[in-house]
């Protein structure tokens, strides 16, 4: 699946270089939310999910959809699944489907190698597809993506497969479905730029997101003084607390931290997973004086992120790169408060927008 507008990039990607979702197998698995490798085709060689180790064997695909061909001709019926089978990824590896799109990963020198060895798990890259150019789906994608959207007139949504054939080393494109993209929360043609920074609670000139939101009345921010990162543990565990609550009762809230959310080293960022934080609409990475942050761009929650629609901000207010109003907050009742983090609920919405094309987002505070 691939679509020419893209509203969550990362590092030098421009939201008009589009994005890809790709997956062994046949296309339901994606329409079904598996997990899928997750591309710029104009960025082939910055995939995010294989960049670390870690997030490769995490977030590979385990799973694909085959036909079942022991089953054919008979009990037809009107469910398009009938016929299908999910099976472990590693019964693709018996057959050789995996020849150009898999790496294997070494338990003893615990590195992912590109191909297919012996032994070993197989992690879905697409590494010789993407990387080593055994196809050139990219460049394929880059024209089907330019030549759509002129047609269109208007940003465009592609369903494609490719078959490959291992002794030939070719393969086929196939254009399955080519429609203008329907998004919803993407009608923001305000320029956000001009909002005043007294209208607004947080500012960011490096968000991910696009869309707006109009039913969050909640903050829980992490607070500032006396913080150290010591306590983050403990921290993440407060949060996790205060998100269940939320799950209960079917709400959303703002989350502003210093750091990198979802960071395995505490020292750099408080250790959440994404279950402990689900409830969240808007993740803010917020900077402290003596606490810099780098954009990480959500790293560890990005194939949620991106499949929830959540506004993923960075800012470092006290080098002038964004704001943020803590005193607004700290001036707030609090609804729960622990030693380390506040809740906070404002009497009507916070109003939520996003540019993606621009990564600029703004939480404007209650008229």
């Amino acid at each position: 699946m691939a679509r020419s507008l893209n509203y969550y990039p990362i590092g030098d990607e421009k939201a008009e270089e589009g994005t890809v979702s790709l997956a062994l197998g046949l296309g339901k698995y994606i329409v079904d939310g598996g997990l899928t490798l997750r591309v710029c085709p104009y960025h082939p060689n910055q995939v995010l999910q294989t960049s670390e180790m870690e997030i490769a064997l995490r977030e590979t695909q385990t799973q694909f959809y085959a036909l079942d061909l022991k089953n054919t001709g008979h009990d037809f019926s009107l469910d398009d699944g009938f016929n299908l089978l999910k099976l472990p990824v590693k019964e693709a590896d018996n057959d050789g489907a995996l020849a150009f799109i898999a790496s294997t990963y070494d338990p003893y020198d615990m590195i992912i190698r590109d191909g297919i060895y012996p032994g070993g798990r197989k992690v879905i890259t697409f590494a010789n597809v993407l990387q080593h150019d055994v196809f050139p789906l990219p460049r394929i994608l880059q024209l089907v993506q330019e030549y759509g959207q002129s047609e269109m007139r208007r940003p465009v949504e592609i369903e494609f497969a490719v078959t490959l054939n291992q002794q030939k080393k070719n393969g086929t494109f196939y254009l399955l479905q080519i429609r203008p993209m329907v998004d919803v929360k993407a009608n923001l043609e305000e320029d956000l730029n001009l909002i005043k920074d007294e209208d607004v609670l947080l500012k960011s000139n490096n968000s991910l997101g696009h869309g707006i939101m109009e039913d969050i009345q909640d903050v829980i921010y992490v607070k500032t003084d006396g913080y150290t990162a010591s306590n983050n543990p403990t921290i993440a565990y407060e949060i996790e607390k205060m998100n269940r609550k939320f799950l209960d009762e079917g709400k959303h809230y703002i989350l502003v931290g210093p750091g990198r959310w979802g960071s395995s080293d505490s020292w750099l960022g408080i250790p959440v997973k994404w279950p402990h934080i689900s409830a969240a609409r808007v993740i803010v990475e917020a900077g402290l004086t003596n606490y810099r942050v780098d954009p990480s761009q959500g790293t560890h929650f990005f194939q949620n992120l991106t499949s929830f629609g959540v506004g993923y901000f960075t800012i470092n207010a006290y080098i002038k790169d964004g704001i943020y109003s803590q005193e607004v907050l700290d001036a707030q009742p609090a609804v729960e408060e622990t030693k380390f983090i506040r809740h906070v609920r404002f009497d009507k919405p916070l109003i939520v927008k996003m540019d993606g094309k621009k990564k600029l987002g703004v939480v404007l505070l209650p008229e």
